[in-house]
């Protein structure tokens, strides 16, 4: 029996890693928008102020980010990311809400009660 629940909980993983991964990809309009969760993509004030080119260059990276480990993505979702755009570190993270974007989700790997929100920001700001 315990086989199955950790089976249970490899494939949640994986359906919320891919759900992740179709959603930082849409950011720069990489993927249909029929297949990606629904949410929104904000920046700190720290990231703004780094000016519109890195917010470009930013987006790009996290959109094309694949560098997810063990030890850096240990629940496997896909979720959070470092970045070093020109010796200066930012970090993305997804965090997953309620439709209402006020609690966490109820249910994280169905996109029908699960809304993202993608934060780029300074290690400072967190």
């Amino acid at each position: 029996m315990t086989t199955t629940i950790d089976l249970d909980l490899v494939q949640e993983a994986a359906r919320i890693a891919a759900q992740n991964d179709a959603f930082r990809h849409s950011i720069i309009g990489n993927t249909p928008v029929t297949d990606v969760p629904q949410g929104q993509f904000v920046m700190t004030c720290g990231v703004a102020a780094l000016g519109p080119d890195a917010q470009l260059e930013l987006t790009r990276r996290v959109a094309a980010f694949d560098g997810f480990t063990a030890d850096s993505d240990p629940q496997g979702w896909h979720e959070m990311g470092a970045i070093d755009l020109e010796g200066t570190t930012v970090w993305f993270k997804l965090d997953l809400y309620d439709v209402n974007y006020q609690y966490g989700s109820p249910e994280p790997s169905d996109p029908e009660q699960t809304r993202r929100v993608l934060t780029l920001l300074l290690p400072s700001e967190y």
